[in-house]
């Protein structure tokens, strides 16, 4: 979700592999998980894991539904509550009840008469700030959506398409939780007015365009505020030689909308029974703890610890933006049309 790491299992571009002792994970580019618990994994269920990563998360779902009959894999990770239903209604998945499913939160918990998707992971995305940005101007940095308007933030945001990436919808769900069908149009053409930058996903945006990022920096991004995510902080210090007492970037707490991750066997997986296996890993306690630290989410599991990193720099939102699944369902391609001609014409 925020990090750009690489994958474990070896990932090329191929069609999903026939061979009964592998089995072929296909996701967003944002993957990651660390070698000893895959190759653990390998060890106790006989399967070798391929991964296949394929763009920003929207990019992602799309062309796996595109390729539903003739899948490049077995299981899908990385759809996400902003687009679930986009996969559901195409047929992408077929039912399975992972093992140990009963220890995921029941707030994650979807499909559950069905069993289509099996929820992996969950996040807040929000508008992150460079703190020195902000320090050195003297400047408070914004707290809410309200904020984002105002004059003093002029062309400093850089947020994703939200027709393309998983971030950039999630913010536009969060402008609409917030101002209402009536209100965020109105909304979004105050941040137009206000030189809001749209960028097609989140690498682009956060390791390219914002000044807070390691990678913004070296790429001499000049966009002290972002879309990404809460947990984005303690990777921006996890991953730093050496490590930084504080981390360099905030989040603005106001701007928040909760993303859940799923994952689903696919519904013409050529390793079904390697799929299945796999699914009941992503829940099991070993993966669960993993996570965190890889790909910087939050895990769904009651049982699972989160490392102390996550609470001293990047803690959950205490009040997120929140989305009933049928109304995202029902609202969220009429929106992302008129978010389209809004914003980007």
């Amino acid at each position: 979700m925020a990090g750009t790491l690489a994958a474990c299992g070896s990932s090329d571009g191929g069609q999903g592999s026939g061979d009964s002792k592998t089995v072929t994970l296909v996701s967003h580019d944002s993957w990651a998980a660390s070698k000893d618990v895959i190759a653990a994994f390998e060890k106790q269920s006989g399967y070798k894991v391929r991964v296949l990563k394929d763009g920003d998360a929207g990019q992602a779902v799309n062309k796996a539904v595109l390729t539903k009959d003739n899948p490049q894999g077995d299981v899908f990770f990385g759809v996400d509550n902003t687009l679930l239903s986009r996969a559901l209604d195409n047929g992408l998945f077929q039912p399975y009840e992972a093992k140990g499913s009963e220890r995921i939160k029941p707030e994650y918990r979807v499909d559950e008469k069905r069993h289509r998707v099996t929820p992996v992971d969950t996040g807040d995305i929000c508008v992150n700030y460079d703190k020195k940005y902000f320090a050195d101007r003297d400047l408070e940095p914004p707290r809410s959506f309200d904020d984002l308007v105002k004059p003093a933030y002029k062309n400093l945001l850089v947020t994703e398409n939200a027709s393309s990436s998983s971030p950039g919808l999630g913010f536009l769900l969060g402008t609409a939780a917030k101002y209402g069908d009536d209100g965020w149009e109105g909304y979004w053409l105050k941040l137009k007015a206000n030189g809001v930058k749209v960028v097609d996903g989140w690498e682009q945006a956060y390791n390219e365009e914002f000044s807070g990022s390691a990678g913004g920096k070296k790429a001499k991004g000049d966009r002290p505020l972002v879309v990404s995510y809460a947990s984005s902080p303690p990777a921006e210090v996890v991953f730093a030689d050496p490590r930084p007492s504080t981390a360099p970037t905030g989040v603005a707490e106001g701007t928040c909308f909760r993303q859940v991750e799923y994952a689903g066997l696919l519904s013409n997986a050529r390793n079904a029974e390697g799929g299945k296996a796999l699914l009941d890993f992503l829940v099991g306690k070993r993966f669960q703890e993993d996570m965190p630290l890889n790909m910087f989410v939050y895990p769904v599991t009651e049982d699972a610890q989160v490392p102390p990193e996550f609470g001293k720099y990047g803690p959950q939102a205490k009040d997120p933006e929140t989305m009933d699944p049928a109304t995202i369902a029902e609202r969220r391609d009429p929106w992302v049309k008129s978010w389209t001609s809004l914003v980007l014409k």
